[in-house]
C-alpha cells in the first residue's frame, strides 16, 4: 500500500488471477507483453477488449506476478468509483506497478482525467509501470484531456481478440480445474451452445449449474444442468 495519507480509494480484495489460469487462445501475445513489461523498467500498456474478454483478469494477474517477486503493486477498477476518488490516485507512484481497468469509464469527467494524466507523468518520473483497459479504441473513448490521449498513446496498445467454441470451452475447463470440479463434456458443451457470445454470460451459467449441484449433494450432470438452468 501507498504510504502517502492522501489515499482515499475504496479498495476491493484483488482476484486471484494468475497468467497461467488465462485461456489465451488468439490473445497469448497480450500475456507476452504485460510479462515483458514486469520484467522491464518502467513503462504502459494499454489493453482494449469487450466485456468478458478478460481485461480484468490480466490486470489482477499482473499485479499478483508482480507481489510475487517482491514488487508493489495496485489495482484499481474505474467503473463504479465517485468523481472524489480521483485525489486518491495521489501517491500511487511509489508503486512499482498500476493497474487501472475501465479507464474509458471516466471519460469527460476533467477531475479523473487530470488525476490521471498526472498520475501518468509521475509514474514516468518514477520509472513505475502503468497497465490500463479500455472497451473501447483509444481514439474513440471522449477524452476531454488531449495530453492524456498523448500519454496513453506513448505505450503499447493491445486488443483482445474474441475467443471461439474452443478457446470459451478452455475457460470453462480452467475454471472448473481451479474449483476442483469435474465438469462433464456434454455439460461444457451445452452451456457453450446456450451462452456462446457472452463470457460473462456463460461463467454465470456455469455458477448457478455449479450452485445447484452444492445444493442438492449432486454431480454436475446434463440433467442437472437442463433443471438449474430452465429458468434463465
Amino acid at each position: 500500500m501507498p504510504s502517502n495519507p492522501q489515499i482515499l480509494l475504496p479498495l476491493e480484495g484483488r482476484r486471484p488471477d494468475r497468467f497461467e489460469d488465462f485461456a489465451g487462445g488468439p490473445n497469448q501475445h497480450v500475456v507476452l507483453a504485460l510479462q515483458e513489461l514486469l520484467q522491464g523498467s518502467g513503462g504502459c500498456l494499454l489493453i482494449r477488449g469487450p466485456e468478458g474478454s478478460g481485461k480484468s483478469h490480466l490486470l489482477n494477474a499482473a499485479c499478483n506476478h508482480a507481489q510475487s517477486r517482491g514488487q508493489r503493486a495496485f489495482y484499481i477498477a474505474l467503473g463504479r468509483l465517485p468523481e472524489e476518488a480521483a485525489d486518491g490516485l495521489a501517491g500511487l507512484e511509489e508503486m512499482d506497478l498500476v493497474c487501472i481497468d475501465d479507464i474509458d469509464r471516466v471519460a469527460a469527467s476533467l477531475k479523473w482525467e487530470h488525476a490521471l494524466f498526472h498520475l501518468f507523468n509521475r509514474l514516468h518520473d518514477c520509472h513505475g509501470r502503468l497497465v490500463a483497459s479500455s472497451s473501447r479504441p483509444l481514439s474513440s473513448v471522449p477524452f476531454q484531456l488531449p495530453d492524456l490521449v498523448s500519454r496513453l498513446s506513448w505505450g503499447l496498445r493491445l486488443q483482445l481478440e474474441p475467443l471461439d467454441d474452443n478457446g470459451k470451452l478452455e475457460v470453462l475447463r480452467r475454471k472448473a480445474g481451479a474449483l476442483g470440479i469435474d465438469l462433464p463434456a456434454d455439460v461444457a458443451q451445452y452451456l457453450i451452445n446456450r451462452k456462446a457470445r457472452n463470457i460473462v454470460s456463460l461463467l454465470d451459467s456455469f455458477e448457478t449449474v455449479r450452485l445447484a449441484a452444492l445444493t442438492a449433494k449432486r454431480k454436475i450432470t446434463l440433467p442437472l444442468a437442463r433443471d438449474a438452468l430452465a429458468d434463465s
